[in-house]
Formats: structure tokens, C-alpha cells, sequence
């Protein structure tokens, strides 16, 4: 009889995968027989440096795990060495990694994996790991985006090519005073004269009122 340290030992266990395997977005369960502790030290870097999460695991663990988790389909190929694999947010990395691990080591390979929570056929998993690498899938949606955005990443690249924003303030300030250059001639430049405006015609003087008829002299007595 196990003691009751090691029983809650192994809940604890249990408790952590399932909560790790809800967290994730994709996983990948393996088959490590035979593999050396070079490759595996090697292997678990790269899984580490693409935000993957691996682990050896006894297959009892992982079986109560995943029904906590809601995951069902894994305990067919729960036998043998295993060891899982889960991202929280990349859908191919574990797949792409490991598949290409298990190409060139013979007693590696692939039993299983899941997606958003649902258990995938082995033809599927193999699919996915031929995907591009997330950077390339972000590249490739960002292609459709429209030229406004597309001239501004190539803006930030051209900073980072040069060695950051400091590094591309002469230039800037180069093109600023460029572009100034034209407004300030324009400004300088003189007015030309409009032709004067024609003097408004004479308006013909108001005709006089006639005088008064002067009183007739009278006649000298």
C-alpha cells in the first residue's frame, strides 16, 4: 500500500497536468524509447525556446489527468515510455519539433495529440507538424493586410536594420529638412502683381437742381 505522502503526492501530480492540459492549445504525446541524454537535453531546449512545455509522465498519471481535463481518446496509446508535450498558444511548434525529432531517431515517435481540447487521429497530428512555423503563419496573414501597414513594418524593419531609432535620427532629420526646403521657397517666392483693379466708372454728376426763377425786377417808377 502506497503511504498516504505518496497518494497525495500523485494527486497533486494529476491535479497540475489536468489544469496544464486546459491551458493549452495543442499537445503532443510521444514515445522517448531509446533516446539518449544528449538528444534529450537537446530536444527539451528547443521545445523550451518554442514555449513548449514537456515532460516525461507516467502513463496512469496522464490518463487521470486528461479525463479531469475532459480530454478523451488517449488511452489507447497510453503504454510504453511517454512523454507529453503542450503549448498555450501555438497550435504546431510541439508537432513541428517533435516530428522532426522522430524522423531521424528511429525508437522516437509520435502516439497522439489534441487540439482546443479534442484528441486528434496520428494522420492529422502528422499534417500538422508540416505546417510553417507560427512566425511564417503571421507573416502569411499579415501579407494581406493592406499597403499603408505593410510600408509601416517595413519602416520598423529598416530601424531595427540600422541599429534602432537613435541610429535613424540623422537620416529622418535629413528628410525633414528636405521636405521643408520646397514650403520655405514657396513662401519666399514673390507675389505676382495682379493687374490693377479698373477704377470704377465716374458716375455722371447728379444734374442741378434749376435754380429758382429770380424774382422779375420790378420796374423802375
Amino acid at each position: 500500500m502506497p503511504s498516504v505522502a505518496v497518494l497525495e503526492k500523485k494527486k497533486q501530480m494529476v491535479a497540475d497536468l489536468s489544469e496544464r492540459i486546459k491551458g493549452s492549445c495543442a499537445g503532443v504525446v510521444v514515445d522517448y524509447k531509446g533516446i539518449n541524454v544528449a538528444d534529450d537535453t537537446k530536444l527539451r531546449r528547443e521545445l523550451r525556446e518554442a514555449g513548449v512545455e514537456y515532460t516525461v509522465v507516467k502513463n496512469t498519471i496522464l490518463e487521470r489527468a486528461a479525463k479531469d481535463a475532459g480530454l478523451e481518446g488517449l488511452d489507447a496509446v497510453l503504454e510504453g515510455t511517454t512523454a507529453i508535450a503542450t503549448s498555450a498558444d501555438d497550435y504546431v511548434a510541439s508537432a513541428r519539433i517533435l516530428q522532426k525529432y522522430a524522423d531521424t531517431h528511429d525508437n522516437f515517435s509520435l502516439k497522439s495529440g489534441y487540439l482546443d481540447g479534442e484528441v486528434i487521429s496520428l494522420e492529422k497530428l502528422v499534417a500538422l507538424a508540416k505546417l510553417p512555423s507560427r512566425e511564417v503563419l503571421l507573416a502569411t496573414v499579415c501579407s494581406v493586410f493592406n499597403a499603408p501597414i505593410a510600408a509601416f513594418a517595413r519602416a520598423v524593419q529598416a530601424i531595427v536594420d540600422k541599429g534602432g531609432v537613435e541610429a535613424c535620427e540623422p537620416a529622418e532629420k535629413a528628410e525633414e529638412a528636405e521636405a521643408e526646403a520646397p514650403a520655405e521657397e514657396t513662401a519666399e517666392a514673390p507675389v505676382e502683381e495682379s493687374a490693377p483693379a479698373e477704377a470704377p466708372a465716374e458716375e455722371a454728376p447728379a444734374e442741378e437742381a434749376p435754380a429758382e426763377d429770380a424774382p422779375a425786377e420790378t420796374e423802375a417808377e
